[in-house]
């Protein structure tokens, strides 16, 4: 798998049962490819993956993989590892590209112990790997030795999310790498850093609701500084809310989650509501 560009990290759509949408779900995908992405990640931080159930999972996986002309990326995480394994198995059966691995939910401990479960997903298949790195969501920070450990180890690690908000990181990882990585910006507001200090990638999160724009950021157009006030919703705690809400402001999609996620409201929903309309206002030409 050729790991660059603006890969989305795509929502998952809900019915109104909460049901997912398998057929928006398609349809959004061809979209975000149609507008330039260059591959689709599915289930998430962004996609609500812990709040599907594995079977879920398995059907989000191959609605996206049927008729796709582009690598889909998998992402796993899970309580225990042998979920783990059994979830990145599965996503090479029914065709993925890739796995993006996380470390496990609610768990969070010493390198020992996150080093045996990482090497544990990325051995139970062929697939190209990314590490997901991404300590102020999920508590465990895989520093750049530790990263370069695992690539040492793991011929099909190929990339790395990185998401700890620290641009300093990606150079760190390039010094101790060189080109052994691609190096990918997981944060939607240094994505402009990012690239300046050698990211090659973006797993994009705003890219749902614009992606004409994601890409043209991306490829270097100077539309940053009206960008920023959305690109700064993928930073908050109630960032899948936010996002999702730009995509029903825009028409693509809609702002439905799952518990115990709840859709914003009040003031909340108001201040969100208007920095997307002064953004849409305002909406380069592109």
């Amino acid at each position: 798998m050729n790991w660059q560009g603006v890969i989305p990290a795509i929502t998952t759509p809900f019915r109104e049962d909460l049901s997912v949408d398998h057929d928006f779900l398609a349809k959004h995908a061809k979209w975000m490819l149609d507008n330039g992405c260059t591959g689709i990640v599915a289930l998430g931080s962004l996609g609500e993956g812990a709040t599907l159930e594995f079977d879920e999972k398995l059907a989000v996986l191959q609605t996206l993989v049927r008729g796709m002309r582009a690598p889909v990326v998998a992402a796993i995480s899970a309580l225990s590892t042998d979920v783990a394994i059994r979830l990145a198995k599965n996503a090479e059966r029914v065709g993925c590209s890739g796995l993006m691995v996380l470390p496990p939910y609610v768990y969070s401990t010493d390198w020992r112990e996150m080093k045996a479960h990482m090497s544990a997903v990325i051995r139970a298949t062929k697939l190209s790997c990314m590490l997901y790195n991404n300590p102020i969501a999920y508590r465990t920070d895989f520093l750049p030795e530790q990263v370069a450990e695992l690539a040492e180890e793991h011929d099909n690690l190929h990339a790395v999310k990185e998401s700890a908000a620290d641009v300093r990181r990606v150079t760190s990882l390039r010094s101790l790498l060189g080109e052994r990585l691609a190096i990918f910006v997981g944060v939607d507001d240094l994505i402009i850093e990012g690239i300046a200090a050698g990211a090659v990638g973006w797993i994009a999160g705003l890219v749902n609701a614009m992606p004409k724009e994601s890409v043209a950021l991306f490829n270097g157009k100077d539309i940053y500084s009206w960008f920023l006030p959305l690109l700064r919703m993928d930073t908050v705690p109630k960032f899948v809310q936010l996002i999702k809400l730009v995509q029903q402001e825009v028409g693509m999609g809609n702002e439905r989650v799952r518990g115990p996620r709840l859709a914003l409201e009040g003031a909340e929903r108001e201040e969100a509501v208007r920095t997307i309309h002064r953004a849409l206002n305002s909406r380069p030409k592109l």
